[in-house]
C-alpha cells in the first residue's frame, strides 16, 4: 500500500474534483478507477482514489517519479482529448496540484509510517491553503511543526504537509494538509471546538495560519481504491 514519507523524493499529485450531485460522484469514481486499473505510465508509482464525504467529489493522490514523467502524461493525446474532457463534463471544479511532501506526524499508536489504504477506516481530510508569494515556506512550517499539538487531540491519527510546486486550475503558491482521523465525530469535534476551550498552542498556531493564508477550503474523504506499479 502507498505510504506518505518526508524521506521520499518523488512527486505527489493531488487531483481534486468537486461535483454537485452524488450520482456524478459515482461516475467520477468509475472513471478514476478505469484509469488507475489500467495505468502503465512511465514513472507512475501509485494512485489512491478517495470518495468525498462532507461534499460530493473525489480526490486522487498520485505518486510519480518526477515532474517530467507527469508532463509526458499531460502531453498525451489520451489525457488531452478524452480524460480531461470527461472530467470537465461531470465536475464543478478541477484542481491538479503538484507537490512535494515536507512533513509528516503520527500519533504514537499509528506506527512508523503513514499508510493510505482502503483497508484502513480513516476519516481523511484534505485541506488546501493558498498563500501570497514569499510566505509559502512559513505557512508550510506552521501547518507542520507548528501543529505538533495535534498529537494530543482525541481521534487524531496523522497529518502530512505538502508544499505546492505547480498547479493546473489553481493560481499562486499553495500548501496541502492531508490528515487522518479515527472518525468523523472526532474530526468535527476538533474543528468545531469553541475558542475558549482551545489550548494556547492551538490558538497561537491558528492565528498565525490565518495571518499567512489568503484562502482555504477542505473536504473529508474515504479511501476506496488503490493500485501501484507492478500490481
Amino acid at each position: 500500500m502507498p505510504h506518505i514519507s518526508a524521506q521520499d523524493k518523488h512527486l505527489t499529485v493531488l487531483n481534486l474534483f468537486t461535483t454537485d450531485q452524488p450520482d456524478k460522484q459515482d461516475r467520477l469514481i468509475q472513471e478514476m478507477r478505469k484509469i488507475v486499473d489500467t495505468a502503465a505510465f512511465d514513472g507512475w508509482i501509485s494512485s489512491t482514489v478517495h470518495a468525498g464525504q462532507d461534499s460530493p467529489g473525489t480526490a486522487n493522490l498520485i505518486q510519480w517519479r518526477s515532474g517530467e514523467d507527469l508532463e509526458k502524461r499531460y502531453a498525451g493525446e489520451e489525457f488531452k482529448h478524452r480524460t480531461l474532457p470527461v472530467f470537465q463534463d461531470i465536475t464543478t471544479s478541477i484542481r491538479l496540484l503538484q507537490s512535494e511532501i515536507v512533513y509528516t506526524q503520527r500519533h504514537p499508536s499509528q506506527g512508523d509510517t503513514t499508510e493510505i489504504s482502503p483497508d484502513r477506516d480513516d476519516h481523511t481530510v484534505i485541506e488546501i491553503f493558498t498563500v501570497a508569494e514569499g510566505h509559502q515556506d512559513e505557512l508550510v512550517a506552521e501547518l507542520g511543526q507548528g501543529r505538533s499539538w495535534l498529537a494530543e487531540v482525541p481521534g487524531y491519527r496523522s497529518h502530512s504537509v505538502f508544499k505546492g510546486l505547480r498547479a493546473r486550475f489553481l493560481d499562486g503558491p499553495f500548501a496541502v494538509v492531508y490528515s487522518q482521523w479515527a472518525s468523523k465525530e472526532d474530526y468535527d469535534a476538533h474543528r468545531n471546538q469553541a475558542d475558549a476551550d482551545k489550548t494556547e498552542d492551538r490558538r497561537k498556531s491558528e492565528a498565525r495560519i490565518d495571518a499567512l493564508k489568503t484562502g482555504s477550503d477542505w473536504n473529508s474523504y474515504r479511501v476506496i481504491h488503490t493500485r501501484g506499479a507492478g500490481q
